[in-house]
């Protein structure tokens, strides 16, 4: 027999994570970016015009994005699929939060659905749309200190251009691909990696579907043709790696290192082909304990969409990949397993420790290459240096084509993708082994895993992790880390005085694709190496073999 379900006070009392986990949240970088538009905008703001301006915390890639006066406690959110992907979902958001600053009015992000009715606090409020924000009117103004409790009745609608993200169509359902800015295309959201916060998720669909979420199942309840799943996180999650699963799905469980457990979610048609690679997870998950320390959420599994999307996604204790990359006779094994840690690695590094704001996004994409490309070497792939030279090679094109590690390009317009370049991928890889060069391997171990376990469950910057790798080397390292990160073109290789990097041809390197085709690099496999971007110069899909 099925447990009967909670209350629908859902999320327990006094399990927000302490101010630490916390620190650097919308609050910090809208004073950093815009005070003076949270304050003539926001804080003194009158009753909403016919067209009020959407607002954003100052994310200099993505200046509309996320939204300032409030810190964002806990999202529960219920949807009802109909089973048909083409067709919008019921649902209901409910946002708790904690305001920061005198609120008149409340903007959330959200699109790609229509709202019925908003509460604040069980009190019906007026609301209007103004670009991509969704702003609330309350009856009365919330005081600074004060919680919210926002409820949003809305759909949320599958439909629409497959390079804008969100709801992702499978073949037999639906799973989520939000990253950089797509949550909002699903349900109403502070949708900014700064502002973290629990989850809980109850899907409703018909009974021959699996519906599964981040975070551990709580219960699972039929209702004659439909059930209800309701999944909970036990850790703060940005809204970029929320996913949900509907299909027709198997779940495998198995346990992992010092007994964590693990499920994987997988078209129950492919499980038998399916099988050999995940039952890899275990080793790496042990492989990369063993690196930086030991894995930092409840559970962890694969979940495979049956989708060609040409990427991976580290969605938070759920990471989804196509079908395509475990089902591609000509892909070598050490490349596929590459592929699988560099999701894995995001746990520690993005999913974990998360970035700031988006142009700290090379401390997710840099590391989580790093570990894919240690582990590629361990395991018959390519050398790490190999890698490394052919990257400074290519430094000073990938400059020039998309900035430096830390100081991207904003994405091009319509095409918010393109963020996902080759130099936050290998070319912020090439800043750490810099860094390794010159600190020492042992100096370099140890900053890799104080970074996760200083900032885990929060949030950090480029300049946190300065600090860091001063600390731990014993000196000074703000000039060497600015010039590697910020300087247009590549300085030196220490220690590999004959390493060069090509001078930049304008228009030489096209931009990054979702779905690259373009033939290049020598070591990665028959297809773009992980996530969204490419890895070789032309933006392309590289063919398999060891480098020269």
């Amino acid at each position: 027999m099925l447990p009967e379900p909670p209350a629908p006070s859902e999320f327990p009392t006094g399990s927000h994570p302490p101010p630490l986990a916390r620190r650097g949240g919308p609050r910090r970088l809208l004073r950093a970016a815009l005070p003076a538009l949270a304050s003539a905008a926001l804080v003194a703001a009158a009753v909403p015009q016919p067209a009020p301006p959407p607002l954003g915390i100052g994310d200099p890639l993505f200046p509309q994005l996320g939204n300032p006066g409030y810190d964002v406690l806990a999202y529960d959110i219920d949807l009802t699929y109909h089973g048909s992907n083409t067709t919008p979902l019921d649902a209901v958001t409910t946002i708790d939060a904690r305001v920061t600053e005198r609120l008149e009015r409340i903007n959330l992000d959200f699109t790609h659905g229509t709202v019925h009715a908003v509460r604040v606090n069980g009190v019906r409020a007026d609301f209007v749309t103004a670009g991509e924000d969704l702003v609330v009117q309350p009856v009365r103004a919330l005081p600074r200190g004060a919680r919210a409790r926002v409820t949003v009745e809305h759909t949320s609608d599958p439909r629409g251009a497959k390079e804008a993200g969100g709801w992702l169509r499978t073949g037999d359902g639906l799973a989520m691909a939000n990253q950089a800015d797509a949550a909002h295309r699903v349900f109403p959201s502070n949708d900014h990696p700064a502002d973290k916060a629990y989850f809980t998720f109850r899907v409703t669909a018909p009974s021959e579907l699996t519906a599964v979420a981040n975070g551990v199942r709580k219960w699972r309840k039929r209702n004659g043709s439909t059930t209800t799943w309701a999944y909970r996180t036990r850790h703060p999650m940005a809204t970029e790696l929320a996913q949900v699963s509907i299909g027709r799905s198997a779940v495998l469980t198995r346990e992992g290192p010092g007994g964590l457990p693990l499920r994987d979610v997988v078209p129950a048609k492919d499980t038998a082909v399916l099988e050999p690679w995940l039952r890899k997870t275990p080793a790496q998950l042990e492989w990369l304990k063993r690196k930086v320390g030991r894995y930092p959420f409840e559970t962890y599994g694969v979940l495979v969409a049956d989708a060609r999307t040409g990427f991976e996604l580290e969605t938070q204790t759920l990471s989804l990949f196509e079908r395509p990359l475990f089902t591609t006779a000509s892909l070598p094994e050490w490349y596929v397993d590459s592929i699988m840690v560099h999701e894995l690695a995001h746990q520690w590094f993005g999913n974990s420790v998360s970035p700031r704001s988006w142009s700290d996004l090379w401390l997710n994409e840099g590391h989580a290459t790093w570990y894919e490309s240690l582990h590629a070497e361990v395991n018959g792939g390519y050398t790490l240096e190999a890698r490394m030279r052919e990257a400074y090679r290519r430094s000073d094109q990938w400059r020039a084509d998309g900035g430096p590690p830390a100081a991207p390009k904003p994405p091009a317009p319509g095409q918010k993708i393109s963020l996902f370049r080759p130099v936050v991928y290998d070319g912020s890889a090439l800043v750490l082994y810099a860094l390794r060069q010159t600190i020492g391997a042992d100096a370099f171990d140890r900053l890799q895993r104080a970074w996760v376990r200083e900032h885990r469950d929060g949030t950090a910057s480029t300049a946190d992790f300065t600090r860091l790798a001063s600390r731990i080397a014993g000196r000074d390292l703000t000039a060497f880390l600015r010039a590697w990160l910020y300087e247009k073109r590549t300085p030196p290789m220490p220690g590999h005085p004959d390493w060069r990097s090509t001078a930049p041809r304008a228009g030489a390197e096209a931009p990054a694709r979702r779905q690259p085709e373009v033939r290049g690099h020598p070591w990665a496999g028959a297809r773009s190496t992980a996530d969204r971007a490419p890895r070789s110069v032309a933006g392309g899909r590289p063919r398999p073999g060891k480098p020269g």
